[in-house]
């Protein structure tokens, strides 16, 4: 028998933002709003090939004790109004927006999103996701938030409906569901994919099975090779039932780089990094997410909090829950006598580890095994900078995956849907 052909390593450049992810201190980081960082950082993805440029959003500013968490930037343009820009300033690149199918309508949104595809000429890609929180819905007319499995039956209903709406082509689609009800025309022709890209990033049961029914990307947090391997068989095979080939289905984990000439001097500046990404305050921020009590005045080299957490807080708002408090606490005070760790240290050992870490060759040699073993099929890279983040990826990785046969040389003709699955 033959061997397999090798896999593609697809990638995607992730915009970084309102997280420890981005090294605000760092003299080279720029504006996370003027357009000509979102110009920089797609025109270095599309210089290295990427499939996409990926766009994150949030709905309100995050708050911590009923002020705006000094952290964060103060907002950033809207997704889509973002991306239409960049249709104009690149020529292959996807261009991919995260909108929720809680807070908006699928006709609005169907329109948006169909005249971006028409604008960069088959581009387009949209990230369905869900809003969780009754903190955000406050800025909604309806207010409140959706339990978690009504969410996901709000989704499925907005993705069908906006379906129908891109491929009515004149005709009058008539919907009348538990969520929506619509009836009208599709306000455009069919654009030159159809229907964007669908990207999903939901890991539990129902955020599976929806990626199995509707996605064409999923944005994985699975980034070791067992779990990836885990993750990806489980996916693939629920295809299946919704008559779907496993290569109609990308899964791309977020991922985070360092790179060095050697691999002590790449473990060196993640070390570094990773102690500007966890700042004494964004540490401190950390922590109150998990006791839920102002620790402005905490030292955050000292020792953890000595009380418990302080449960149902909402001290912080508009961030994702880390898990239950209680757990949490005993978890990191476990660690800190373990290892003689403080507060800062603590936050720094769990926050989370770049996924990649070393020279040049060792990082690519990385990223193939991980697709070849079929872990992943591709990455979504999220650099520590704002704009120039990706530069080193793009000058000293891209061409070593070159090189292997992994990653293409030129960009082929056809849309975005079609270099995602040909």
């Amino acid at each position: 028998m033959s061997a397999r052909p090798k896999k593609q390593v697809h990638l995607a450049a992730h915009f970084p933002g309102v997280n420890s992810t981005t090294v605000w201190a760092d003299p080279e980081s720029r504006s996370q709003i003027e357009f000509s960082s979102f110009k920089a950082l797609a025109r270095t993805a599309e210089r290295g090939l990427f499939d996409f440029f990926f766009l994150a959003e949030g709905l309100r500013l995050r708050e911590v004790n009923g002020r705006i968490h000094d952290l964060d930037v103060v907002g950033r343009p809207e997704s889509i109004t973002v991306l239409n820009a960049l249709a104009a300033v690149t020529t292959h690149l996807g261009l991919a927006g995260t909108v929720s199918a809680t807070f908006n309508e699928p006709y609005e949104l169907a329109r948006r999103l169909a005249s971006l595809d028409f604008l960069s000429d088959g581009r387009a890609a949209w990230n369905v996701v869900t809003s969780n929180d009754a903190f955000t819905g406050e800025n909604f007319r309806r207010g409140g938030y959706l339990d978690h499995a009504d969410r996901y039956r709000r989704a499925e209903e907005f993705v069908r409906l906006a379906s129908e709406l891109w491929a009515s082509d004149g005709r009058v689609v008539r919907h009348s569901g538990p969520q929506f009800t619509v009836e009208g025309a599709g306000p455009l022709p069919p654009s030159p994919q159809g229907r964007p890209v669908i990207i999903q990033a939901g890991d539990s049961d129902e955020g599976r099975e929806f990626a199995a029914a509707h996605a064409d990307v999923v944005f994985s947090r699975h980034s070791t090779v067992e779990d990836g391997r885990a993750f990806h068989a489980d996916v693939k095979r629920r295809l299946a039932a919704y008559g779907r080939r496993p290569e109609q289905l990308k899964i791309m984990p977020g991922v985070t780089f360092v790179l060095g000439s050697t691999e002590a001097e790449a473990a060196e500046r993640s070390a570094l990094i990773r102690r500007q990404q966890v700042s004494p305050r964004t540490a401190l921020a950390h922590l109150e997410q998990i006791w839920g009590v102002d620790l402005s005045d905490h030292d955050p080299d000292g020792p953890l909090p000595t009380a418990d957490p302080v449960t149902g807080s909402t001290l912080v708002q508009g961030r994702t829950r880390l898990g239950d408090p209680l757990e949490l606490a005993a978890r990191y005070r476990k660690l800190a006598t373990d290892k003689g760790l403080s507060s800062r240290e603590v936050v720094i050992e769990l926050s989370g580890r770049h996924s990649f870490v070393g020279t040049p060759e060792s990082v690519a040699a990385a990223l193939d095994e991980h697709v070849q073993r079929d872990a992943a099929d591709g990455f979504i890279l999220i650099p520590h900078l704002t704009p120039g983040g990706l530069d080193d990826f793009v000058d000293h990785v891209v061409p070593l995956l070159q090189r292997r046969g992994v990653h293409r040389t030129e960009y082929p003709v056809g849309t975005l849907r079609e270099r995602l699955t040909g």
